[in-house]
């Protein structure tokens, strides 16, 4: 293999300065240099002389040419900043070979054209992972007989259908597919035309001790003519009526010797004032809402009743509500609930892909100088970015099925718009609190592969490993020719256009082409469109086609999923059997394009392109390092009568900071001012409650030795700063005959039965309310002309509604925190 050296080049990378060797490979940039010790320090026995940096093309997130002239005796700069958040600055004294070495990195990151030039195509793996094979380490029979699903075991309410075997009923899904007993392969069949992409409702999860579910599917093609579907109807209810009473594998739940239950996971003790005492805020918020008109009170005694005594079976659109009812209007939307009697569905506020996108931009713009300065991130931008607060609503969201599940036996079914993206952050992350087994390395592995790599996780469109020619850019004239040196602080660089990226608002984009909308999970949502004189599209039809990337539909999804775990694995350090780093190097493999695992849209895309015979899996790379990735501090005791060892954990939502080392910073320079606000408002808190004790950020509230050890629960804690105590993820419930929002809690008192109720969006006689919003909004965005023939007030009432329906439509168009908001 040919590699192009380059001598006397200087790297610059957090504030130091190098000089050594830049080196061009096929599939690498290689920067080579003496490995030095400082002053007074004695070298280390059979030290290398020389340390190298690697840099895989495809992690590569933005290049920055600087030519110069050789004869102004000024270097020429190339400023990488990586996917992987690593930012650094090659400065290379001869212009010649600084524009070649750019053209080459240019060359080898965008302009492959397939993904079959990337490394994982011609990767010879090392002695050490030949004996591995990652590509076989999940079965999804093995995993489904492993949740007691089998034609050899007792009937749990569920089958393997081979519907979808040669991926003919639904390309995006799995080829093996777990449905409930009784719905025939041919209700399936007719139920598919109902949902997107016929990503119909199908099992990912079924509770070990109390039979309950979660599935996951598509949203419904509802439309703005309110369509149904009987077959999707069967087979949503018979999702949710498998019996919470099956034995499973003969085992019988523990008692106590007091004959009570004990307290695990799915059958916690949990009553009374002790129950209250240990919820958070925003939990006693979503289980009021979700619990409706519910009798979760005793009538005689008005005490609460355990948890598990009622099912309130639970359908969850992930998308903040607007943008549901926007996407009715265009044939798609969200169930009805008349037709859907048997369960009550939930909003969550989590946003789309484009927004998440931004979220991630202006995190990178807080930390960009961070190859030629050790200044803290921009704070200010930290906050402004609202990351924490995203994945603090997706932690919110997925504790929140976890408790349906694991703690009120019931069902849950999850879905977004086309339920790869947030269904899959949700699915995961409440598998990950329900059961132990996916917070061991194999577990996880089995995780990802079974609800993001075989549900069909667009991981090729929304990581991009081709690259993009607009993250290549070159400047000029006066931008060019001055040197960087170390501790400068550089923000010369397109910071007019950065700063008009980052004030950009979302909007409909009525021109918006079925190329670009066919791979989107977007709400409907497009970003600003592309600049055409920086796009190259390739030929319709080609595989380079398919394969390019769209900068439109990059998002940090998996990325927010991993981030989350972390925040798991850092408030319950020894639940989980990997480290951190395992996740740090997971994110980088997901850029790399070393391995094949991520690299494709589909399980059936996967198969079509024979990945398992020319490419090496990722889990190769983990599972024969697997001791470089154990968390020294794991217990694998599970004890459900033990503190800090049930069955099941949450997270401290008071408690989410920066993953600081993945930004390669330290935890004070990220999280000092997260802290501080923390123990500020803590202290405000405890002089304003008078005698009562505010509990610390991840400390219990109650005594342990009333009635036994609990299920971890989020303590009434202060939140820190973009993370205020009244705000949750849940956004509204709406069951046949009601609908709950949040903002009705603060005038309904602590008793869940006074909440007041108002008429469901999806109630009889509603439509055509729903409709003269829909218009009414829709107008305003100026994607309604064609559709309804222009804006119309028809079936407003009153002066309040528009108002109403504005100020939805402008919460979502500005991206802000939205308040609570009502169907109707």
């Amino acid at each position: 293999m040919q590699i192009k050296k380059i001598p006397n080049v200087d790297a610059i990378r957090g504030g130091e300065k190098h000089s050594g060797e830049l080196h061009l490979s096929e599939h690498h940039i290689i920067f080579v240099f003496p490995n030095t010790v400082p002053d007074g320090v004695p070298p280390p026995p059979n030290a290398p002389k020389t340390r190298e940096v690697y840099i895989a093309y495809p992690i590569i997130g933005n290049c920055i040419f600087r030519p110069c002239p050789s004869a102004l005796g000024r270097p020429s700069s190339i400023r990488l900043r990586c996917r992987d958040f690593m930012f650094i600055n090659f400065s290379l004294h001869d212009e010649t070979h600084a524009r070649e070495a750019f053209e080459h990195i240019r060359n080898r990151t965008c302009r492959l054209g397939t993904i079959e030039k990337l490394y994982a195509f011609s990767y010879q793996p090392l002695k050490l992972e030949k004996s591995f094979n990652g590509w076989h380490i999940y079965d999804p029979r093995a995993e489904f007989r492993r949740q007691g699903i089998s034609t050899k075991s007792v009937d749990r309410g569920w089958r393997i259908s081979s519907i979808n075997k040669d991926y003919t009923f639904s390309p995006t899904y799995p080829g093996v597919l777990v449905v409930p007993s009784k719905i025939s392969d041919n209700v399936i069949k007719y139920a598919g035309s109902y949902r997107s992409r016929q990503r119909i409702p199908v099992l990912t999860y079924l509770h070990s001790l109390n039979n309950c579910s979660i599935t996951r599917s598509s949203q419904p093609m509802v439309g703005f003519r309110g369509n149904r579907s009987i077959q999707d109807e069967k087979l949503v209810s018979a999702c949710f009526s498998a019996s919470a009473t099956v034995e499973f594998n003969g085992a019988e739940t523990a008692v106590l010797e007091t004959g009570e239950p004990s307290p695990a996971s799915s059958q916690a003790d949990l009553r009374g004032e002790s129950l209250d005492a240990e919820t958070s805020d925003t939990e006693q918020l979503e289980d009021d809402l979700i619990a409706g008109a519910d009798s979760n009170f005793d009538s005689k005694t008005g005490k609460r009743l355990v948890y598990g005594a009622q099912q309130s079976n639970l359908i969850v659109d992930a998308r903040p509500t607007i943008n549901a009812v926007v996407m009715q209007a265009m044939g798609k939307g969200s169930e009805n609930m008349e037709y859907y009697k048997f369960a009550k569905k939930a909003y969550l506020n989590i946003e789309n892909i484009h927004v998440m996108r931004e979220s991630l931009s202006t995190v990178v713009e807080a930390l960009k100088d961070g190859d030629i300065s050790r200044l803290p991130p921009n704070r200010e931008l930290l906050v402004k970015s609202g990351w924490l607060k995203h994945i603090t609503g997706i932690l919110d969201g997925s504790a929140l099925i976890a408790r349906q599940v694991g703690i009120r036996h019931s069902h849950v079914l999850i879905h977004c718009s086309d339920g790869w993206d947030r269904t899959s952050q949700l699915s995961a992350l409440s598998q990950l609190m329900l059961d132990p087994y996916y917070r061991t390395i194999e577990g996880f592995i089995v995780l990802i592969e079974k609800d993001w790599l075989s549900f069909g996780h667009m991981f090729q469109q929304r990581s991009g490993p081709l690259n993009h020619e607009k993250w290549f850019t070159v400047e000029r004239d006066a931008l060019a020719g001055s040197a960087i040196q170390p501790g400068e602080s550089d923000g010369r660089a397109g910071e007019a256009f950065e700063n008009a990226l980052a004030s950009a608002k979302r909007f409909f984009n009525k021109n918006r082409s079925n190329e670009s909308n066919a791979e989107s999970d977007g709400d409907g949502v497009s970003s600003p469109p592309e600049d055409p004189s920086q796009t190259k599209k390739p030929a319709p039809g080609t595989p380079e086609a398919s394969e390019a990337t769209r900068p439109n539909e990059i998002s940090p999804v998996f990325h927010q999923f991993l981030d989350a775990t972390y925040q798991l694995l850092r408030q319950h350090p020894n639940r989980f059997e990997y480290s951190e780093r395992f996740l740090r190097r997971l994110l980088y493999h997901l850029y790399a394009g070393q391995y094949g695992s991520f690299l494709w849209n589909s399980e059936k895309a996967r198969k079509d392109a024979n990945a398992t015979e020319r490419t090496r899996s990722v889990w190769d790379y983990f599972l024969s390092r697997k001791q470089e990735f154990i968390n020294r501090d794991y217990d694998s005791t599970i004890d459900d009568r033990q503190s800090g060892r049930e069955r099941l954990l949450f997270p401290k939502l008071s408690d989410v900071r920066w993953w600081h080392q993945l930004y390669g910073r330290s935890d004070a320079e990220m999280n000092e001012y997260l802290d501080l606000a923390a123990a500020r408002d803590e202290r405000i808190g405890g002089y304003a409650m008078g005698g009562v004790t505010m509990s610390m950020p991840g400390s219990f509230t109650g005594s342990p030795s009333n009635g036994g050890s609990r299920s971890p629960r989020p303590p009434s804690s202060p939140k820190p700063p973009t993370l205020p105590m009244s705000k949750s993820v849940l956004t509204g419930v709406e069951s046949a005959h009601e609908a709950l929002t949040p903002d009705q809690r603060s005038t309904a008192g602590s008793h869940p039965a006074s909440l007041k109720h108002s008429a469901s969006a999806d109630t009889p006689g509603a439509f055509a309310t729903n409709l003269a919003k829909i218009r009414d909004g829709v107008a305003g965005l100026d994607i309604g002309r064609g559709l309804f023939g222009g804006p119309s007030n028809a079936g407003s009432s009153g002066g309040s509604a528009p108002r109403k329906g504005e100020q939805e439509m402008a919460d979502m168009a500005t991206s802000s925190e939205k308040g609570s908001m009502e169907m109707s």
